[in-house]
């Protein structure tokens, strides 16, 4: 359970929402208080709350009617009911409609506190079942070698604490697996985690996407919309390929690092946010420092404890480990059998040089059981597999594309990006290097040219 929890308060009566939200703040709590529940609806829907607390009977829509709101607008906090009039019928209704408790008033101080802390103890522990169903198996760190127990030392050091880390890697080294790995170990664990990759969002998207809008603050923006920070409230919110982010928006990433505050845009009041931010890159950011690139006092704020992740080069004895769980997860998750790699495939594998790292390894695997004539995989079966092998090289074949002269281009751009991308290991660095594009600009055309970046990276993250 957090230790400060955000309470939203529903009540027609003055005298009950400020002894109630003094009780709450005295608890060290924090109270929004609201009279009336089509407002409390707007409010619960702008921003996250831990509990909401409503009386029943109320002029206009009453407690009951916001009930039914909150659940049609997906608000997914537990709702607790008050009321002085209160009756069996009343409080079976309020069950029925999702209410996880009612109370009747006058409010004891003691009983409210008891019911709040159940409630968030409830919405921890139905949090924590979520996230369990949803990493079992997939998120998972692999390991067997001295490189990587050295790692897993630091992350369970530094875990426990509120302390900012910056993880250092090459492309596919399992940085967000890392970062998701602290996460839960964390105190925080009950609460969400949620990603952005700087490099794949446009320099004029990425305040939007961090800190969120108002309706109409621009134009498409249809709705309110929250952004990053306060997605992650009372979780963790991890920022990939940091060193990508464009100087101006360092610094306003840096006041809500200092202030604990993001202001929407097109807004014209902060948001109070409680978020643990962990960061990732592959670039030197001591160097992007001196170059002018990278702020020199954001630096110090996102560096606080570097966890470097080694590339797969440099820890060849987990190669093994990782073969055996990445067969299990592909025959898993396309209902196959399972196959046994025979110790001359694993030496196969062990001895390349795996630029694209454990991602690439990822991909591998899956190649090699599509490849497979039977359950046992043999060093033949690898060598197709990878690349540089008659099967494994990318080598561009003749296109037969017909029509337009745009559609032939968008047909050879296409065919060309793929190919790059398979013989760099899906890097997306190296593959923009090579084709001279920025890597924002690669991640353009591949949109535009319907290519699914999010499925090669799924198919490859560990």
């Amino acid at each position: 359970m957090p230790t400060k929890a955000d309470i939203l308060i529903v009540d027609d009566e003055p005298n009950t929402l400020a002894s109630l939200s003094r009780a709450f703040r005295l608890a060290g709590h924090e109270a929004t208080v609201c009279d009336n529940a089509a407002k409390a609806l707007e409010i619960a829907k702008s921003k996250p709350f831990d509990l909401i607390l409503s009386d029943v009977v109320m002029p206009g829509r009453d407690g009951l009617s916001l009930l039914e709101d909150l659940k049609i607008n997906a608000v997914t906090a537990p709702v607790v009911m008050m009321s002085g009039q209160a009756h069996i019928e009343m409080a079976v209704k309020a069950t029925r409609l999702g209410a996880l408790d009612f109370l009747e008033k006058p409010l004891s101080t003691d009983k409210l506190l008891l019911t709040v802390e159940n409630a968030l103890k409830l919405k921890r522990l139905e949090q924590e079942n979520s996230e369990l169903k949803q990493r079992v198996g997939k998120h998972q760190i692999v390991w067997s070698g001295d490189a990587m127990k050295r790692v897993m030392m630091q992350i369970e050091r530094v875990a426990a604490s509120e302390s900012r880390v910056c993880i250092y890697g090459e492309t596919g080294t399992g940085k967000e697996l890392a970062a998701r790995t602290l996460h839960e170990k964390s105190h925080r664990a009950g609460g969400p985690f949620v990603t952005l990759n700087c490099a794949a969002v446009p320099a004029e998207l990425i305040e939007s996407e961090l800190f969120g809008h108002e309706k109409g603050s621009f134009t498409g923006a249809a709705n309110r919309h929250l952004g990053k920070f306060e997605q992650a409230h009372h979780g963790t919110l991890f920022l990939d390929e940091i060193g990508d982010m464009p100087v101006a928006m360092q610094a306003k990433l840096l006041r809500v690092l200092e202030e604990g505050e993001v202001e929407r845009v097109g807004g014209d009041k902060p948001v109070k946010v409680d978020v643990r931010v962990i960061v990732a890159t592959h670039r030197n950011l001591e160097q992007l420092v001196s170059e002018g690139k990278f702020r020199q006092d954001l630096f110090h704020r996102v560096y606080v404890f570097p966890l470097v992740l080694p590339p797969l080069r440099e820890r060849r004895e987990d190669i093994p480990a990782l073969v055996e769980h990445f067969a299990a997860l592909v025959s898993a998750q396309n209902g196959w059998k399972t196959v046994n790699f025979q110790p001359e495939a694993i030496d196969a594998l062990t001895h390349y040089s795996w630029p694209g790292n454990v991602r690439e390894l990822r991909n591998v695997v899956e190649r090699v059981m599509l490849f497979a004539v039977d359950d046992n995989i043999d060093s033949a079966a690898v060598d197709l597999a990878l690349p540089g092998s008659p099967r494994g090289t990318s080598v561009a074949p003749t296109m037969s594309v017909s029509g337009p002269l745009s559609n032939r281009v968008d047909a050879f751009e296409k065919q060309t990006i793929l190919s790059e991308l398979k013989r760099h290991g899906y890097n997306m660095t190296a593959t923009a290097k090579e084709l001279g594009l920025e890597r924002s600009h690669l991640y353009k055309k591949c949109q535009q040219l319907g290519i699914d970046l999010a499925s090669l990276k799924a198919a490859g993250d560990q």
